[in-house]
């Protein structure tokens, strides 16, 4: 018999926080639980947070990992329409690029779900 899996966005797993710098945002993703942490290693890869972000065409999405602090740090540059002196969109230091990567689906198996935020 297999695990029941659940598929749920990356919120649920996890909280996050952006900044900038020029064309660079930076995306942090930190666990809400440490049972969580191996699922988030696994799944919030450079690849899945680049196909996330396929609208956005960064040209290199690269990812810094914390274990011991449960924690992520993506770096995604030129997505923000060439910084904040350049871009002419609303968001041009990337503040709201945080809630795009925490809508990233993720696969959580049945045993961790009391781990999640959230309502179950």
């Amino acid at each position: 018999m297999t695990d029941t899996v659940l598929t749920v966005p990356l919120y649920r797993l996890a909280h996050g926080r952006t900044g900038d710098k020029g064309n660079r945002s930076n995306i942090s993703v930190i666990a809400w639980h440490p049972a969580l942490w191996d699922v988030l290693v696994a799944q919030v890869t450079e690849q899945a947070v680049a196909r996330q972000f396929a609208l956005r065409q960064p040209s290199r999405v690269t990812r810094h990992v914390l274990p011991a602090l449960q924690a992520m740090n993506f770096v995604l540059d030129g997505v923000l329409d060439g910084g904040v002196n350049d871009a002419l969109n609303l968001d041009s230091h990337g503040k709201a690029l945080s809630f795009l990567l925490l809508d990233l689906p993720v696969q959580v198996p049945a045993n961790l779900t009391q781990h999640l935020a959230g309502t179950h």
